[in-house]
């Protein structure tokens, strides 16, 4: 079945575009929750419309994401967390200490866009991937440092 995307869906496509699904799928899911339309005159009319839109507001995103990753990118984060011997973390870095730092530097990076290759366990210098629009990413220079313990 045919279907005109009203909305940017995940893997299936952007607002305009014509995409071939299965019938239960458009019948179940894409139409009831407004995310299709079916394909007749004048619903290609409105799309017409809507994705002209769509892509000038695309374009504006693009360029404050693009903005954002050059600032991002400048950033170099210090995390201090308390290791143990071989300078393994009692813990690991998580995605909100990133997000909270990333906040006091400015920039507000929601935690579900922080990818993490692999959980960050040891000190040491790394980079997670921030992901600002679905083919446009950032890398951000992680600092884990020991943090100091008043032994007197």
């Amino acid at each position: 079945m045919k279907v005109i995307l009203n909305e940017y869906v995940e893997k299936l496509g952007n607002v305009g575009d014509i995409i071939n699904v299965k019938p239960g799928y458009a019948r179940n899911y894409l139409l009831p929750k407004g995310l299709a339309l079916e394909i007749n005159k004048h619903n290609l009319e409105i799309m017409k419309i809507k994705k002209q839109k769509e892509e000038k507001r695309l374009e504006l995103e693009r360029l404050n994401a693009e903005e954002q990753k050059k600032k991002i990118e400048s950033f170099t984060i210090t995390i201090h967390k308390k290791a143990g011997e071989n300078d393994v973390l009692f813990g690991s870095v998580t995605t909100s200490e990133i997000e909270e730092k990333l906040k006091e530097l400015g920039a507000n990076i929601e935690k579900k866009k922080i990818h993490l290759d692999e959980p960050i366990k040891r000190l040491g210098n790394y980079t997670c991937k921030i992901k600002l629009l679905p083919d446009l990413e950032a890398e951000l220079k992680i600092e884990v440092l020991k943090e100091e313990t008043s032994e007197e």
